[in-house]
């Protein structure tokens, strides 16, 4: 059951809104929508005239967002779906060009305090981790069902996590005798595997990584950004604007080298040579915004 009474608060809602350089009349793709907060300040700069399309994955996030934008009626366009089918999207609603586009990556904090949809270690839940619930690979498919050096490169390569093949080599002993099914088991695999010194007093809870890496991997979210990335320049009216925040150094690295490599080729001019940060206050108001870094580019001519 989706939950309307959401206490959501938009990672740098200001730098974003000022990034996208929105006035009345233009058409932009939040595709990443979650609950709508980023959405519900660019109606209000974007209208009377505007169109915003809200694209996710997860339909109980675009639940709440339809509520949190009732009031601009039909000039929200809602779709679920993964931002790398935009071409596709965007050919649905009849549109061949957008003025700009944001992108809130990673997870939102309504998924993550969602207790069923097994994202956080934080609760004992199922081992799903699927942003879209209609897709077929959880989670629990992959730590049951990969060998023992795909896991071991899943946590290594999505999650960067030191003690990967340790993690991995505990996963598959546990699930010779039953498998591995909830949150709460997988976390106290993380735990038996990493020596206690190297976790006591550690900045981030032990099982951190391997979550993150288990649902970049289910969700495909890397390969999502890159394809994304890769098609939007064709999409982009000139003077177009790009924003993206990212929230680990994975995604932060993928939009950094496309945007040094769309400058290169006079497609994109970039606003933030730096990533722009969260103000010591966002970071001290919100905790989930404090590893947050938001990258800007320009369309530059054409395309």
């Amino acid at each position: 059951m989706v939950m309307m009474n959401i206490k959501h608060k938009p990672v740098m809602l200001k730098e974003a809104i000022e990034a996208l350089n929105l006035r009345p009349g233009m058409t932009i793709v939040d595709a990443t929508i979650g609950a709508g907060g980023h959405s519900l300040e660019i109606a209000g700069k974007i209208f009377p005239g505007g169109r915003l399309i809200g694209i996710d994955r997860d339909e109980d996030s675009l639940s709440i967002a339809k509520e949190t934008l009732k009031e601009f009626g039909e000039g929200v366009s809602f779709i679920h779906s993964d931002f790398r089918g935009i071409e596709s999207i965007l050919n649905s609603l009849n549109l061949k060009k957008i003025d700009g586009i944001l992108l809130d990556l990673g997870i939102s904090s309504y998924q993550l305090d969602a207790r069923d949809r097994g994202f956080s270690f934080r609760y004992d839940a199922p081992l799903d981790m699927r942003m879209d619930k209609t897709s077929y690979v959880s989670a629990y498919d992959l730590v049951n069902n990969l060998t023992e050096k795909e896991i071991s490169d899943i946590l290594w390569r999505f999650g960067e996590e030191r003690w990967h093949n340790r993690i991995a080599r505990h996963l598959i002993r546990e699930r010779e005798h039953s498998p591995v099914a909830t949150t709460g088991q997988l976390k106290d695999i993380v735990m038996k595997s990493i020596p206690y010194r190297f976790s006591r007093g550690s900045r981030i809870h032990p099982a951190t990584r391997t979550f993150q890496a288990l649902r970049i991997a289910v969700n495909r979210e890397l390969e999502a950004l890159k394809d994304v990335l890769d098609k939007l320049p064709y999409f982009l009216n000139n003077q177009a604007r790009v924003c993206v925040i990212s929230f680990h150094s994975l995604e932060d690295r993928i939009v950094k080298h496309n945007f040094r490599d769309m400058a290169k080729e006079g497609i994109y001019k970039i606003i933030s040579k730096k990533p722009l940060e969260p103000s010591e206050s966002e970071a001290e108001d919100n905790p989930r915004s404090r590893s947050a870094k938001m990258r800007i580019a320009r369309k530059e001519g054409e395309q």
